[in-house]
């Protein structure tokens, strides 16, 4: 993902699919630039379809984040383990929701994360979004724990995934 991509994904993160379980455009929009810029170290990608840009997928560090104000907003991250790698996507568009386009995408990332040797991966769906918690279930992912969010009162569903960690064939270019 590069600067170039901010209007797309602008316009992606106003969609009321994404709203409904990312936060305030501008917010996330910014949390995404100092990713690209540099001053953070969550790594921002865009997955495509036939060529075309279809979804957003990120990776951060769970050491990164074992910190305040973190540690407040998501207390559960001390319960995780402090070397696994945490993985957020979302699909682009309304029209491509319910393909398997965010399996596919997750299946193939995560392929990119073990060959980079991550053993352990999370990822963190509200706990009523059916529709990528069934999503991560069949990218491999198990419940590890709900955890109560404290700005929202909802619930998080802290899923798992541990790989072998070897490399199996090349990945993505970021």
């Amino acid at each position: 993902m590069t600067a170039k991509d901010y209007d797309l994904l602008e316009d992606w993160m106003g969609r009321p699919h994404w709203q409904e379980w990312w936060g305030d455009v501008d917010t996330e929009l910014g949390y995404v630039r100092d990713m690209v810029e540099g001053r953070d170290r969550t790594r921002p990608f865009l997955f495509l379809l036939d060529g075309r840009p279809a979804g957003y997928i990120q990776s951060w560090q769970v050491s990164d984040n074992l910190v305040e104000p973190w540690i407040s907003k998501a207390p559960w991250l001390i319960d995780v383990p402090a070397d696994a790698i945490g993985v957020d996507l979302s699909v682009g568009v309304e029209a491509d929701l319910g393909k398997g386009l965010g399996t596919a995408a997750l299946t193939a990332f995560l392929r990119k994360l073990s060959d980079e040797g991550h053993r352990n991966i999370i990822i963190d769906p509200d706990a009523a979004n059916a529709r990528a918690i069934r999503a991560y279930e069949k990218a491999g992912f198990v419940p590890l724990l709900v955890a109560p969010d404290p700005d929202s009162g909802q619930e998080t569903l802290i899923m798992h995934l541990q790989t072998d960690g070897a490399p199996k064939q090349p990945g993505f270019q970021q």
